[in-house]
């Protein structure tokens, strides 16, 4: 009788880890004969690894790290004051966690739970992953699989560092069949280190091959996708090396060593170094902003890491820029408007709009006042004949029965509208970007200032940004940095990550207050899904 590996097997023990209707359903598809699967090095490429590449972009919601809804991208977005989901009358309240979620009432957000399961999910796809392939080194020794360990690795550690940026403590278990022990939240110090461990050990064993470009490669973890994670892990290495978030104390990263190439150097110089690495290995600033979101994007030198997109080929979905357009906007493109998320008046003023000289990147990211259509250059009408006009400066936290309940706010631009997209521009062409060139020289210049090292050379690197956008150069300051950082890489997933690290996540603006519980700092992380402190005996985030 013929074994069938099913591959989301789970023994009891992880049960309470995960959503038990989804992600023990039998697929029969998803079946293959043990005898047949891992006979060769591409069939265990095939049938242990690429069903994980499957779930870095996803199609159904908190699936993903970027395109659905109401998982990672959420999260690090809607919580922040780049962008708001506002209740439009009967529109978008959703049971108040739009609201909950921007107020930071994270307790009442029911879908940090299933973003959890989703990231968790994935690390027991890799550690399945590597147990398959220990299974086939046992049976065909003289097969070299060291790059495909390797990349699993990485992948694993790329997962853990979502879980533990959102998340503070982890579990940290390695197999497919993890004790209650196994299962016990780890300290955010422990695993920040263990997370920088595992990508060290393994990026030497990965190709250099740049993962945007169609080929082998393609949407695959590479050394370059390594080293930009390690960057970003230790850029933050003050908020992640603190197990108390709640004590308005953080450890001081210019005293953390880090063995990096053999050489010890502090935090800052450790994360210059991986940035200067990516620019060895030749990434460069687009020639324009807009190269890194068009439809053929993956010819971009600027891109380091993407969900590969297609019409045909793959089920990722892009849903962010149709959930934000007006019904009618996206009717005359084409498509199905949600007519939901929208700009905050904090990022619009960031950008200046409404000022003589507003920055370049405001007509690129957003869709702004009267909106034409794309290719008549026609006003797009309300129902009633009257041109659409998006308000930026109305976005409120509910603007229902204002005259701008269905109109306030500047919606997602950012990424070129696909006309030839389907599922109501869900499935399209423009690779969803995930990590990209101009971080790294942002990351680079903020470490030389955190390192005390301001002056010409971070001036530079701020600028290099700003002038690619047709923008006056200004000198490299924290401020300046973190509003570049929001004008550069808006709607990229990047902003609760940030204002955390400055310190200013838990600040009030319009429409926040600060909350007692932003004050105690608990709101810095999210709480712990409640099956998985009863499965560990782990003890629930502070405040929650």
């Amino acid at each position: 009788m013929k074994r069938y590996i099913t591959y989301l097997l789970l023994l009891t023990i992880v049960l309470p880890l995960v959503s038990c209707d989804k992600f023990l359903e039998d697929d029969p598809t998803d079946r293959i004969p043990m005898d047949e699967a891992y006979e060769t090095v591409n069939d265990l490429w095939l049938n242990a690894l690429a069903s994980i590449y499957n779930n870095i972009g996803g199609s159904n919601a908190s699936q993903g790290l970027q395109g659905t809804s109401r998982g990672v991208w959420d999260l690090n977005t809607f919580s922040t004051d780049e962008a708001i989901i506002p209740t439009r009358g009967a529109d978008w309240y959703d049971g108040g966690i739009w609201q909950n979620l921007f107020l930071h009432r994270f307790g009442n957000v029911d879908f940090t739970g299933d973003t959890w399961n989703y990231l968790f999910k994935q690390v027991l796809a890799c550690n399945r992953a590597l147990e398959r392939i220990d299974a086939f080194t046992a049976k065909h020794p003289s097969e070299d699989v060291t790059s495909l360990r390797a990349e699993v690795r990485a992948l694993r550690a790329m997962f853990l560092f979502y879980a533990m940026d959102l998340y503070g403590r982890v579990p940290l278990f390695k197999n497919t069949n993890p004790t209650a022990q196994e299962l016990k939240l780890q300290e955010r110090s422990t695993a920040f280190h263990h997370i920088v461990d595992e990508l060290q050990a393994a990026v030497h064993d990965l190709p250099v091959d740049r993962s945007p470009r169609p080929g082998t490669y393609y949407g695959r973890m590479t050394a370059p996708v390594a080293d930009f994670l390690l960057a970003k892990l230790l850029l933050n290495a003050e908020v992640y090396a603190d197990d108390d978030w709640t004590d308005n104390t953080r450890p001081n990263a210019s005293s953390m060593m880090w063995m990096v190439e053999g050489e010890q150097m502090n935090t800052w110089q450790a994360v210059i170094y991986y940035c200067d690495l990516l620019g060895v290995y030749g990434y460069t600033l687009a020639a324009s902003f807009n190269d890194n979101f068009s439809i053929n994007n993956e010819e971009s030198p600027e891109l380091i890491f993407t969900i590969p997109m297609d019409i045909y080929n793959y089920s990722n979905r892009f849903t962010q820029q149709f959930r934000s357009l007006h019904y009618n906007h996206a009717s005359a493109l084409g498509l199905n408007g949600e007519n939901g998320p929208c700009a905050t008046i904090e990022a619009m003023r960031a950008f200046g709009y409404g000022e003589e000289e507003s920055d370049n990147r405001l007509f690129w990211t957003y869709f702004i006042d009267e909106v034409h259509h794309a290719l008549t250059s026609d006003p797009v009408l309300l129902d009633d004949g009257t041109p659409l006009v998006y308000y930026p400066m109305e976005a409120h936290l509910d603007v229902s029965g204002t005259p701008y309940e269905k109109t306030a706010g500047a919606r997602m631009y950012k990424y070129e509208i696909d006309l030839a997209s389907m599922s109501d521009g869900q499935l399209r062409r423009n690779d969803i970007v995930l990590f990209r060139y101009a971080d790294v020289l942002l990351m680079q210049c903020e470490a030389m200032l955190r390192d005390g090292k301001a002056g010409a050379e971070a001036d530079a690197l701020l600028n290099a940004v700003r002038s690619r956008a047709d923008m006056e150069p200004r000198p490299a300051t924290l401020d300046n940095l973190l509003e570049e950082r929001l004008l550069e890489l808006a709607w990229e997933g990047w902003r609760r990550n940030d204002l955390i690290r400055f310190g200013q996540f838990t600040r009030p603006y319009t429409d926040r207050p600060q909350l007692d519980a932003d004050v105690k700092g608990y709101t810095l992380v999210f709480p712990i899904p409640g099956e998985t402190l009863t499965a560990s005996g782990s003890k629930q985030n502070p405040g929650y």
